[in-house]
């Protein structure tokens, strides 16, 4: 049950910390090749960008702090005082219907993606099947009630975006759901290390406020790394990627899919408020491509992709990357063929 030999995954985590050493050279050498090479497409030089990068990357771990804060306090109630058979006794008893109901839970719950990895966990280590999380997982970002209060108040009810951005979240949810409810194995699709977390979890005893805080502990080491990552790595490719060549293709009712989608995987925004950064491309960009980027971002931006590595394997992620993009792509692009 506890996986590989400690000495196996003390291995396993140097080769990770070197290969993440070296993928950030590689990024680093290529910002210097084309800063060296073809200068005109960047906007700043590269000192001024760096600055920015950082600056970005710290503004986007500060604004998920408060999220990923109420996410590990509502994990802790899940986790710690609300008994399990309560949770299972509220749920519907066939699969489809509860994952319609985890898909929906977003509705009632304040929390952008942040905070929903950790409330995820504490569901699971209650018993949740994966897929059951993950319907929950996908949906909320989306159909969660600050994300529809402003996604009104920066479009409004004109051209849909609204509208489809609400019933596409939902049905991706569904949709990941349904697919990885077929998975062989549910125990596969999560890490060796969360495992070990929800067979600690479960043999734990001892008064509830000492379990709230093991629980409190747990879940910030897991979430915290993987949250300073993803920040990094979301301000260094926003300064990276010119806003020229975007605005470029935005008027094409494909490349302008793509290239919000691009957008939204790498600009890690919170879904709370990344209604307000798509207004301003309102005004170059079709309306299917910021569409696409308001179901893409909130699922599978890299902030959200590192919070998910801390749960599942890299081959549930690749799965679900491919799907959330492919939905968002044609999302897009039916919406600027029929609008």
């Amino acid at each position: 049950m506890y996986g590989k030999p400690r000495g196996a995954r003390r291995n396993g985590r140097a080769r990770a910390i070197w290969t993440a050493i070296g993928i950030g050279a590689l990024l680093v050498a290529a910002t210097f090749a084309a800063e060296r090479w073809i200068p005109q497409i960047f906007d700043a030089p590269l000192p001024d960008r760096a600055q920015d990068g950082l600056t970005l990357a710290l503004s986007v771990l500060i604004e998920s702090m408060p999220f990923v804060a109420l996410g590990v306090f509502l994990s802790i109630v899940i986790q710690v005082w609300v008994p399990a058979h309560i949770i299972h006794r509220l749920l519907p008893k066939r699969a489809w219907a509860r994952r319609m109901v985890m898909a929906g839970l977003g509705m009632l719950i304040p929390v952008c993606e942040c905070g929903n990895v950790p409330f995820a966990r504490g569901l699971m280590m209650r018993g949740l099947t994966p897929a059951d999380t993950l319907a929950f997982l996908v949906a909320a970002p989306i159909v969660n009630p600050i994300v529809i209060i402003t996604t009104h108040q920066a479009f409004g009810w004109s051209d849909g975006i609204l509208v489809a951005r609400i019933l596409g979240g939902y049905v991706v949810a569904l949709l990941i759901g349904w697919l990885y409810s077929r998975y062989p194995n549910p125990e596969g699709m999560l890490t060796e290390k969360f495992q070990m977390a929800c067979d600690a979890a479960a043999s734990e005893t001892g008064p509830r406020w000492r379990l709230s805080l093991a629980q409190f502990v747990i879940e910030l080491r897991a979430v915290m790394p993987a949250l300073i990552i993803g920040s990094a790595i979301a301000g260094a490719v926003q300064v990276m990627i010119p806003r020229s060549i975007l605005i470029a293709i935005g008027a094409n009712p494909v490349l302008s899919v793509v290239a919000m989608m691009l957008l939204a995987l790498t600009v890690a925004i919170c879904s709370n408020v990344d209604s307000f950064f798509a207004l301003s491309f309102a005004s170059t960009f079709t309306t299917g491509s910021l569409v696409a980027f308001l179901i893409v971002g909130p699922i599978v931006d890299v902030k959200m992709i590192a919070l998910l590595r801390t749960t599942f394997t890299t081959r549930v992620i690749a799965g679900l990357t491919t799907v959330t993009l492919l939905f968002g792509f044609a999302v897009g692009v039916v919406m600027n063929l029929v609008l």
